[in-house]
């Protein structure tokens, strides 16, 4: 996502219950007591019968190998490359510009910015971000590769840039958006299968559908859609997450900033950062009318949803799940409960904003998307209150319960999800430092997120630190853990911070933390294997990399965790400029796949056009720097990882 700090949604203005908002000091003492602490927690180390018992479960054969890291960490050091373990090897697979491969149309790109609107409409997006892998027939070998592309570089799209503005540009920044669907295999090394039947690109001109309680909503009608039942496109797609029944999540974040407010917005608009100026930063509004918040108020109402793709069936609609709620969606991850029922936890990334879970009210059904349709148009949606004794409590949601009542504006269920960050004010949960991805442990059932960071907590005028958040001017992140009291569909649980990302070699105490390996700051993308190994990606700004309390870590990075121990070993290195981001594994884990966002992003994050190779030629060494999936194996074939 674009981070420059000044720029970032800071929209809760909420004054929620003051008991969680002190930390209490004993438990202060257990997060900086120690990575062992926190890693011990209130549970205990994880065990072998732990492990033993996903074994049973079949977890695609590789569980038994246990959580261990067994590579050599790489150092971090400035550079244009991407950098991984002895006897690893990093393969670029699929670029911004690359045909997505749809048969007979197949545009090539052109390293001068060149390419139409219509060409990048059948090409990858820019700015790769959340990726799944769905094995064909079970294959390790062969399946379909899905990934969201999250914003746009107009200073790369264009050849001139921004200097002039067009409607083709507008509607070439659009196609620049969303989500591909490629078909990959491996046959010595991983190829792209082109033509395929299953390529596919979704935009933001792609018609989709809004379904659950909020479709039809008066609040998502417009004159274009007067029902309130078909949305055109989606765009600011960062994380994701696949789901049991083989479909992808792609989830709607920094929506505010494509539409140009009023100068009066009222109370719903300011609380969702929807304001004048924000149309400055893409201009569709100058060429697409419906982001002009004064001629079409309900539009920007219509985005920031988690959308489900069937990546299958090149021909489905996509659908915008209302029951999951509205948010600036980080991630979406899914776990069935013992009985199966499906289980989405996520996370809103904007500062002191919630984390939420979402429960089906039906059984997951054998039979793929077409048995599990309205899967996720049906159950209850929670948010998160973390207490200072360690404890939480997942507060619902719910149309009539508690504060949530018609005489507060929340007349229906609709109003709860389109509203739901009015509604989780009300309800007093936990005001976070941007929650971004969520993973659920398949082995422990530990749930995790990370809490990117937060500069502004503590300040003058701003939220103080609480347990969940204990540290002011939070400049380097934590990553929270929590287990649910019984099943994943519970409404209790424990909690406590895996760690607090830091560099030791800082003044600052609140930059120090408590890592245990390497150093990194700002965590942000996450994923745990099926061995129980957490991976960690970092998203540290480009106007913040190598300076100040990051002068030390120069690039982005991602990271291995064996929780067990605490344990953190540096994975990779990304290029220049760029954000190490999405990530993904074949079942049998001896392939990885992660994206590099925005390689030679400047410090303003948006490239001269002049200039275009001023920060970094990756990855092909000439030409525009071009977002891209890289594949990481191991030389003798292993897993990767041990």
């Amino acid at each position: 996502m674009a981070k420059d700090f000044d720029l970032m949604e800071d929209s809760n203005r909420s004054t929620n219950p003051s008991f969680h908002e002190v930390s209490d000091p004993a438990r202060r003492v257990l997060v900086r007591g120690g990575l062992a602490a926190a890693v011990a927690g209130l549970f205990g180390p994880l065990g072998a019968g732990a492990l033993a018992g996903c074994a049973a479960t079949g977890a695609s054969g590789v569980a038994s190998l246990g959580r261990g890291i067994g590579f050599k960490g790489v150092p971090m050091a400035p550079g244009d490359r991407v950098v991984v373990p002895e006897g690893y090897a990093a393969q670029v697979l699929y670029r911004w510009g690359d045909p997505v491969g749809v048969a007979g149309r197949m545009p090539a790109f052109r390293g001068d910015g060149g390419n139409s609107a219509e060409d990048q409409a059948l090409q990858a997006g820019m700015h790769h971000d959340g990726m799944a892998f769905f094995p064909i027939d079970g294959s390790s070998q062969r399946g379909l590769l899905v990934m969201n592309h999250e914003y746009v570089d107009d200073g790369l799209l264009h050849p001139d840039g921004m200097k002039t503005w067009t409607a083709d540009k507008v509607r070439k920044s659009m196609q620049a958006h969303g989500v591909s669907v490629i078909e990959i295999e491996r046959g010595g090394g991983w190829k792209q299968v082109l033509p395929s039947t299953f390529a596919r690109r979704i935009t933001a001109l792609t018609p989709m559908a809004i379904s659950g309680p909020a479709a039809g909503h008066p609040m998502l009608r417009t004159g274009g859609d007067p029902g309130g039942t078909r949305i055109l496109g989606t765009f600011s797609n960062c994380a994701s997450g696949p789901t049991p029944w083989g479909t992808y999540l792609t989830c709607e974040e920094n929506f505010a900033d494509y539409f140009e407010g009023t100068d009066n917005p009222d109370a719903h608009q300011r609380r969702w950062g929807v304001r004048k100026g924000n149309g400055a930063k893409y201009r569709w509004h100058e060429h697409e009318e419906r982001f002009d918040v004064a001629k079409h108020p309900n539009e920007s109402n219509r985005y920031g949803w988690v959308v489900e793709i069937d990546p299958q069936d090149p021909q489905s609609m996509p659908i915008k799940r209302s029951a999951l709620g509205r948010a600036a969606h980080e991630g979406a991850a899914t776990a069935l409960t013992a009985d199966g029922r499906a289980v989405v936890y996520m996370g809103e990334d904007a500062r002191f904003e919630y984390i939420y879970k979402f429960v089906s009210r039906d059984r997951m059904k054998p039979g793929g998307f077409a048995a599990n349709r309205e899967l996720l148009d049906h159950g209850t949606l929670f948010v998160a209150r973390f207490d200072v004794d360690g404890t939480g409590e997942w507060l619902p949601l719910q149309q009539g319960q508690g504060p949530l009542t018609a005489d507060k504006g929340f007349a229906n269920q609709g109003d709860v999800l389109i509203k739901s960050r009015q509604a989780s004010d009300a309800l007093g949960a936990t005001k976070m430092d941007r929650p971004e991805w969520t993973t659920v442990d398949p082995i422990s059932k530990w749930v995790y997120c990370t809490l990117t960071n937060n500069s502004n907590r503590g300040q003058p005028g701003q939220p103080f630190m609480d347990a969940a958040n204990p540290r002011g001017n939070n400049t380097m992140g934590q990553i929270i853990r929590w287990k649910e009291n019984g099943d994943l569909d519970g409404t209790r649980f424990d909690w406590n911070h895996l760690v607090l990302a830091s560099d030791p070699k800082q003044s600052r105490s609140e930059a120090q933390g408590n890592i245990r390996g390497d150093t990194f700051g700002s965590p942000d993308g996450l994923m745990v294997d099926a061995r129980g190994v957490l991976w960690i990606q970092t998203d540290v700004s480009t106007s913040t990399l190598g300076k100040g309390e990051y002068t030390n870590l120069p690039n982005n990075q991602m990271l291995a965790c064996d929780p067990t121990k605490g344990e953190i070993r540096r994975f990779m290195v990304g290029p220049a400029g760029c954000e190490v981001t999405g990530i993904a594994t074949t079942p049998d884990l001896r392939t990885l796949f992660i994206n590099i966002q925005h390689p030679g992003e400047p410090a303003n994050e948006r490239s001269d056009p002049d200039r275009p190779l001023a920060v970094s030629t990756w990855p092909d060494g000439a030409g525009r720097p071009r977002s891209a999936t890289v594949v990481i194996t191991r030389n003798d074939g292993g897993v990767v990882g041990t």
